[in-house]
């Protein structure tokens, strides 16, 4: 089945829960200053703890007979970074052949992703690109990733509508299917202050190659739920194109998460009951795990979907 075939046809679908933390806390990994987790690939250590990590979400989407997705550390491999790092473009292929190697040793529907993010901070909005410039400025990753073969693209945190049709233009081209998961606060709106129901009618507008669906990610679930019970997003068309969350379980919003230097965790089964409640309102398809998660919060919410 083709990843777009398993979205189109299976209610509830599995993600990976949180890595970079686990993979800092847990396992005591540094990170590259540029391109944070994407040179763990090249670590013995590293390739050791992702793939302990994406082995015990995939046993858990086994176990409750769900598709599970993954997704390459690669949020931070734009063209800019990674030339200002010790690594070359070789990095992209690297990351996806280390997925792709560990979705084969998986006894479970897997689809493996590559990660793309924002060119500035995804909370807060600074640096963010207009259209054209996005465009331009995020093709080069694109690329590199239709040429190693991913089986989607998941452009993973972006808070300004403009970047990201920029985005979704530059994987257009490339003809991916992809995903788009917005950072979004509970008045409704990205963190560029654009409406959640102005931001996908407007990138469907724009693109013939539509993204398969919007998600959101790195946010708690009450927070959402807010969002979407804004009068200007509690519609049909949000409900039929914004289908999935990986959920932060601290219920701080992103200005007071980015500042913290404690993790916020929240019991596995408070976060479970909060995160399948927001089928209450919209008919929430894919469910993953951002900061604060780990196996249980993964197994509570896997079992309740």
């Amino acid at each position: 089945m083709s990843f777009i075939d398993c979205v189109n046809n299976r209610n509830s679908i599995l993600m990976e829960g949180a890595l970079g933390e686990r993979l800092k806390r847990e396992y005591r990994l540094v990170f590259d200053e540029d391109v944070i987790m994407a040179g763990l690939v090249y670590s013995d250590n590293g390739r050791r703890a992702l793939k302990e990590l994406w082995s015990e979400y995939a046993k858990i989407a086994g176990i409750y007979h769900l598709p599970f997705l993954a997704t390459t550390p690669t949020r931070r491999t734009n063209q800019e970074r990674v030339e200002r790092s010790k690594f070359d473009s070789t990095l992209i292929n690297e990351n996806v052949k280390f997925l792709r190697e560990v979705q084969e040793l998986q006894d479970v529907e897997m689809y493996m992703g590559g990660l793309v993010g924002c060119k500035g901070d995804a909370f807060t909005g600074e640096d963010s690109l207009d259209l054209e410039s996005s465009k331009d400025f995020h093709e080069w990753e694109v690329r590199l990733f239709a040429e190693a073969g991913v089986d989607f693209l998941y452009a993973a945190l972006f808070p300004n509508v403009e970047e990201t049709a920029g985005m979704a233009l530059a994987i257009e081209k490339y003809k991916i299917p992809y995903i788009i998961s917005f950072t979004i606060k509970k008045d409704g709106c990205l963190i560029d202050g654009t409406r959640i129901s102005d931001a996908i009618k407007y990138i469907d507008s724009l693109t013939a190659n539509r993204p398969v669906c919007y998600m959101t990610n790195c946010v708690h679930p009450r927070i959402v739920y807010e969002a979407l019970l804004q009068p200007f997003n509690n519609n049909e068309m949000v409900h039929n194109r914004f289908k999935g969350i990986q959920v932060n379980t601290s219920a701080l919003s992103y200005a007071e998460l980015d500042n913290s230097k404690d993790l916020r965790v929240a019991e596995p089964t408070e976060i479970a009951v909060d995160t399948v409640k927001l089928r209450e309102i919209s008919p929430f398809q894919i469910f993953g795990g951002c900061c604060g998660t780990d196996s249980r919060h993964m197994s509570e919410i896997a079992k309740r979907i």
